[in-house]
């Protein structure tokens, strides 16, 4: 099947729900069962299947088995935030002692977890630049190595590391490779075409689409599957049954709603390109990226989400830009139908590279709404600018 028959059936069962399209909500926390030999039974493994609210549901294995099956993983596992799935994938490879190795541009949240949460529990983080070749990683690589997270297109910054080249040289020295996909989803970027063991999503993001739930999700393969599974389990990171349901939901649209997203945030970046304002656009996409020809190679397809940098621009031009945008607003997270724009420091979230932060840059999602417009409320906030 293609992309679009699999976005719209897969993660469905009509015939085992009394014919009904979509899969029931289960509300549940406690699971009954009929006898002791059952009950023994479940306990056995009671990451296997349904045991209890906080291990899965049935509409929560089926968001599981859609998103699985469209990024050809051999598994998924559902969290409550992208956060938590960040967290959850890291806590199944690590140890008291271990070292990993993490790309420069990955999110910033992601360092934080690593500096608040591992390294005080004895396991050391490296970071390192995004755009390292495969034999300068593999002088990084020690004993005590055990997992290699990528980021790409990194964020805030949207550099492409060489998935498959890294990959190669983590498995050559036998550390899991975990990669954060939320940018570019299963549709765009299938990781185990490319090495990822691990594919990391804020479901929150593209998948749910619409700005209001909280969901992570993990693709696993074989070997790191039962360890994600029961590291979200026994850490308590279990996704609510409505936001799964946004989830499986929003799946049903991504193959119409992306296109949407890469096709207005292409034209709003050669947009910017043409303003005096503006000194780089950056956009994997637009054949003027460093990482253009990684982009064609590994990936299908672009999103909503970019750069731009600004020259040297006071605090009152920039406010005079950006406080009285009417379509654009001004928030955290991205993927919505709604268009966004922040102004973000990089270096803050850096210490391996540095990002020249001459002007301001400007973190910028394209939504759904008409780009004409989406073209006018930014060329009026440009005017304002250049008055102030």
């Amino acid at each position: 099947m293609k992309t679009a028959t699999r976005l719209a059936h897969a993660g469905r069962d009509p015939s085992s729900q009394h014919g009904m399209v979509n899969p029931p909500v289960y509300h549940a926390s406690t699971v009954l069962f009929d006898s002791l030999d059952q009950l023994e039974a479940s306990s056995a493994d009671p990451f296997a299947g349904i045991h209890y609210g906080r291990n899965g549901t049935p509409v929560q294995f089926q968001f599981e088995n859609a998103v699985a099956e469209l990024e050809g993983a051999y598994g998924a596992v559902a969290t409550c935030s992208g956060l938590a799935a960040i967290t959850v994938a890291l806590f199944s490879v690590v140890e008291a002692g271990a070292h990993v190795l993490v790309a420069d541009n990955v999110y910033g949240p992601t360092r934080k977890l690593c500096e608040s949460v591992l390294r005080p529990l004895g396991v050391t983080t490296e970071y390192f630049d995004p755009l390292i070749g495969p034999d300068a990683l593999a002088a990084h690589m020690t004993e005590q190595t055990c997992a290699l997270f990528l980021e790409a297109p990194g964020s805030l910054t949207f550099e492409i590391s060489d998935i498959p080249a890294l990959a190669d040289v983590a498995h050559a020295h036998g550390v899991s490779v975990l990669a954060d996909n939320t940018w570019a989803t299963p549709l765009y970027f299938r990781g185990p075409d490319h090495g990822v063991d691990i594919s990391i999503h804020a479901a929150t993001k593209y998948l749910v689409g619409h700005a209001d739930a909280m969901l992570g999700v993990i693709n696993c393969d074989e070997a790191h599957y039962m360890p994600v599974r029961r590291t979200m389990a026994l850490h308590g990171y279990c996704a609510g049954p409505d936001d799964i349901y946004l989830g499986l939901r929003g799946l049903r649209t991504l193959g119409q709603r992306l296109p949407g997203h890469w096709q207005n945030s292409l034209r709003l970046a050669d947009w910017l390109a043409e303003q005096p304002g503006v000194t780089r656009v950056i956009h994997p996409a637009r054949a003027d990226h460093p990482q253009h020809a990684l982009w064609q190679r590994d990936f299908a397809g672009a999103t909503g989400l970019f750069a731009c940098q600004l020259a040297p621009t006071s605090r009152d031009q920039l406010t005079a830009l950006v406080d009285h945008l009417e379509l654009f607003g001004m928030g955290f997270s991205w993927g919505g139908y709604e268009s966004l724009i922040l102004p973000v420091t990089p270096n803050d979230t850096r210490t391996a590279t540095a990002w020249d932060d001459s002007g301001p840059t400007l973190r910028v999602h394209a939504g759904l709404e008409d780009v004409d417009d989406l073209i006018a409320d930014l060329a009026a906030g440009f005017e304002r600018m250049q008055r102030a």
